[in-house]
């Protein structure tokens, strides 16, 4: 019997093109979906009747409830190796095997700098007046050179983005729970105090934290009333880091300059979000991870994860 695999949220149609899938499809018969699921119903619907599903990173949470509704599931392919939207024990108990793959953490800096500078030199309002007949020329851009970064998160990603900062002249500071100033040196920036002090005396802070119990909330009104008026902010790493509420008020009364998100509570956002027309604001739509190179990463392994799976050697497992 052939079986069936579903691949999640391929928005752009391009899961099939990114890798070689022969090597799987005299065994499985692949299907890419390009429309977002957004009840566990609507998803629970579609893919029932499949054995294999590839899901994109944390887009599409797996309770227990869902696997439930699965009887065919037997493995699961989530893109990266940490996915935190998985019901690891009850994948377990249903006899699904949850395996990952491989995720470059440049794509991530790159985006956090093409937004950072986006924000700082106006990109986004001069080019839409430039192409509508608007005026010529009608902002002042920010300096970086001279202005002081703040990264909340010096992993991976936060001493990548540290390192452009300093390539730009900027002066970097960082800050942690667990973040030590030998840590912080390192990577060529200064260990701020406290959260406080990193908000407070930063012209630009950038968010490379990882989600859990204590950064959940992290930054809101309280902490947004810290920054400076001048100063702008940049999320590209988990939406529920800031509070969204906070940040549009802040946005809405112009309390910080401005700020750049791609990551939202609810993905795809919807239509009606505030989000979607708050000023200030510079958002795209989870772009972090979404580059040639990391596809061909995550469905090249995806195959790679079957055909293991499929000799009884599953590879990358997660949650085990």
């Amino acid at each position: 019997m052939t079986l069936r695999c579903a691949i999640l949220d391929d928005f752009q149609d391009t899961a099939l093109a990114a890798a070689d899938w022969s090597p799987v499809l005299d065994r499985v018969g692949v299907t890419s979906f390009a429309e977002h699921f957004a009840t566990e119903d609507a998803l629970a619907a579609a893919v029932a009747d499949f054995d294999i599903i590839v899901t994109l990173r944390e887009r599409v949470p797996f309770p227990a409830s869902l696997l439930a509704r699965l009887p065919r599931l037997s493995l699961l392919i989530a893109s990266g190796m940490r996915n935190t939207v998985i019901d690891y024990a009850a994948a377990a108990e249903h006899g699904v095997t949850v395996c990952g793959t491989q995720s470059a953490a440049t794509p991530p800096v790159e985006l956090t700098w093409a937004l950072l500078l986006g924000l700082a030199r106006g990109v986004v309002a001069e080019n839409a007046a430039l192409r509508g007949n608007g005026p010529w020329q009608s902002t002042v851009g920010t300096d970086l050179h001279g202005a002081r970064l703040g990264i909340l998160g010096l992993g991976k990603i936060g001493t990548r983005v540290a390192r452009v900062g300093l390539a730009f002249g900027m002066d970097v500071a960082a800050w942690s729970q667990n973040l030590t100033r030998d840590r912080a040196e390192e990577a060529g920036a200064r260990l701020a105090p406290s959260l406080d002090d990193l908000l407070a005396g930063s012209d630009f802070v950038s968010v490379h934290l990882a989600l859990g119990d204590r950064t959940r909330g992290l930054v809101g009104a309280r902490e947004l009333a810290l920054m400076k008026p001048t100063a702008y902010l940049i999320n590209t790493a988990r939406s529920a880091i800031v509070d969204t509420d906070a940040l549009l008020a802040a946005l809405r009364e112009g309390r910080i300059a401005g700020a750049a998100v791609d990551v939202f509570d609810t993905e795809p956002l919807p239509a009606s979000h505030p989000m979607r027309t708050a000023p200030r604001l510079l958002a795209t739509p989870h772009l972090g991870y979404v580059t040639r190179g990391n596809y061909r990463t995550y469905y090249g392994q995806a195959v790679e994860a079957i055909e293991a799976y499929l000799a009884g050697s599953p590879v990358r497992r997660l949650g085990s």
